[in-house]
């Protein structure tokens, strides 16, 4: 376990090597799950902002189920979420010709047309982060690829070398700074020295 102020992050971010592979797993984690995404208050004023600008990336499955619900959702496990539909994919993503799930959020920010690429913790997928139950100012960061989806990502992190942390250095420096991703940085060259010693 590595600790950087309040955050706790697990040996596997550092350890482990991950690079998504995008045309394999064809975005599966925006419809495998047993929520929506999780999102952070911000970005729930972030959504009504841009919802507009979003709607335009939508389809109508996805549009009928945000009027029916609403633009994100109460979960008890994981807070606000995106909702989803009947269970399945996020209702802000939609599959190209190709069955590649294309977030809605995304292509707006891609296309200039927003400043919020989409929720962080889609960003920082596979690493998952939880708040301590005890103490709510500490968070514990964790790698979690999903075993069969994530599969494919696991196996391009190993040919390319690529550990975890630097693949999600955009999505880490999103959510907790500069700082907070040179301390990371530091930490693992560390132990990387330490174990090639």
């Amino acid at each position: 376990m590595i600790a950087i102020d309040n955050i706790l992050i697990s040996d596997e971010v550092v350890e482990e090597q991950f690079v998504c592979d995008l045309s394999k797993c064809k975005g599966g984690c925006c419809e495998d799950g047993d929520a929506g995404a999780p999102m952070e208050k911000w970005e729930l004023e972030k959504l009504d902002q841009y919802f507009d600008v979003i709607a335009a990336y939508l389809n109508e499955a996805g549009m009928e189920e945000i009027k029916r619900v609403g633009k994100y959702t109460y979960d008890k496990e994981f807070g606000w979420v995106t909702p989803t539909i009947n269970g399945g994919i996020c209702a802000y993503g939609r599959k190209d010709a190709s069955g590649t799930i294309i977030c809605g959020i995304e292509q707006a920010y891609n296309d200039g047309k927003l400043d919020w690429k989409k929720p962080i913790s889609c960003h920082l997928f596979p690493i998952l982060i939880r708040k301590s139950k005890k103490d709510p100012d500490v968070e514990y960061v964790n790698y979690h690829p999903r075993e069969d989806l994530c599969q494919p990502g696991c196996k391009l992190g190993k040919q390319l070398k690529v550990p975890v942390y630097v693949f999600l250095k955009e999505a880490l420096i999103r959510k907790y700074g500069t700082e907070f991703y040179e301390a990371l940085e530091a930490t693992a060259n560390e132990l990387k020295k330490r174990n090639d010693d």
